[in-house]
């Protein structure tokens, strides 16, 4: 799993949010997209491209992009 390969997964989840604006710096629970909906969808990817689970308190423990990729990337 390479960081940018996430980062172009991750951006996917939204459908408003332009892709360019998501780096690993991003803080992504404050963009304005940034729902529980979003979240499911994050958990549903995270499961079916990496085989890894991730829970919804674990991804609100994460600011940015790149923290959530180093949470999955250690499981």
């Amino acid at each position: 799993m390479e960081l940018q390969d996430f980062i172009k997964n991750f951006a996917e989840q939204f459908d408003e949010t332009d892709a360019s604006e998501i780096q690993s710096d991003t803080c992504f629970q404050e963009l304005e997209e940034w729902s529980s909906l979003v979240a499911m969808s994050v958990i549903a990817f995270v499961k079916t491209q990496y085989n890894k689970a991730v829970t919804g308190k674990e991804i609100r423990s994460c600011d940015t992009v790149e923290e959530l990729y180093s949470l999955i990337a250690s499981k």
